[in-house]
């Protein structure tokens, strides 16, 4: 498996799904940290990562800058699209590329990706059209699970853990 790049959706993959409003209209999300696991050890493989929303969030934007994710696209409607785009500037092919996602927009890409993935909690038509169901649910891990397991395929996965948590 030679996957180059991972993108990443956020609602229902790092977070439950749920979109928490205050009275004032301010936004929160419930991110769970386990998930800087799966960012920790695919920038220590040389993966290089991507979060891709169709949603304008001031929350992501923050979640990546706190995990050093320099490659964070918002608002973004057509994931294929913008995931050619940035193979092309990579010089890397659509099958060079891992993505998960969840929901019936993320379909295209979920189809032309290497290799795709979905939390446990999608729904069973994403489940579908996936190489990959990742056993846990969006917003409990199931990133760092996805990360997980293209290590495992790369055969990279103990080596990249045991250094990591015994240096």
């Amino acid at each position: 498996m030679d996957i180059q790049i991972i993108i990443t959706d956020i609602d229902g993959v790092w977070t439950d799904g749920g979109m928490y409003y205050t009275e004032s209209g301010d936004e929160y999300k419930k991110f769970n940290t386990s998930d800087s696991v799966g960012v920790i050890l695919a920038k220590a493989a040389g993966i290089k990562l991507i979060i891709m929303t169709g949603e304008e969030s001031n929350c992501v934007k923050n979640r990546a800058k706190k995990l050093n994710i320099d490659n964070c696209y918002l608002g973004v409607k057509d994931k294929l699209k913008l995931s050619k785009e940035i193979a092309s500037k990579e010089g890397v092919s659509l099958q060079q590329i891992a993505f998960i996602g969840d929901e019936i927009n993320d379909h295209k890409l979920l189809r032309e990706a290497g290799f795709s993935a979905c939390p446990q909690s999608a729904p069973e038509y994403t489940k579908k059209i996936v190489s990959f169901v990742v056993p846990t649910d969006g917003g409990k891990g199931a990133f760092r699970d996805f990360v997980f397991e293209i290590l495992r395929r790369k055969n990279i996965f103990e080596d990249l853990f045991d250094q990591l948590s015994n240096g």
